[in-house]
């Protein structure tokens, strides 16, 4: 299991599918923020997923997912922000319900989809 002090304590950035699948494979606990530019509440939830990264043991992505479409459809985005959390390199449970205060995700990545 990945201890708390391998996972980053800022949001990494990550580019396309390979980087997205190479992240859920380093880490046990990963929490993914599927957003786009110009999104005003994908802006406004960019300081909760990094008080996430610090306040979890979760890693945390973000990822646009602009230049990699397919990405799209194969995690059903339909709105963004999307929250994707994975655990053990599986898909667990999903978060896209518009802005959610720090609490409510910290609270989402501890329950692990339960």
């Amino acid at each position: 299991m990945t201890t708390r002090s391998d996972s980053p304590d800022t949001p990494v950035q990550l580019a396309d599918a390979d980087e997205l699948a190479a992240f859920v494979a380093t880490h046990d606990l990963v929490l993914v923020d599927f957003y786009t530019n110009g999104c005003a509440i994908c802006q406004s939830i960019e300081p909760v997923v990094g008080n996430v990264a610090r306040a979890t043991e979760a890693a945390v992505g973000t990822l646009n997912p602009r230049d990699d479409p397919e990405l799209i459809d194969t995690y059903d985005v339909r709105s963004v922000p999307t929250l994707l959390l994975f655990e053990d390199g599986e898909l667990v449970d999903r978060l896209a319900e518009g802005f959610q205060e720090t609490q409510a995700v910290v609270e989402f990545v501890e329950n692990r989809g339960e």
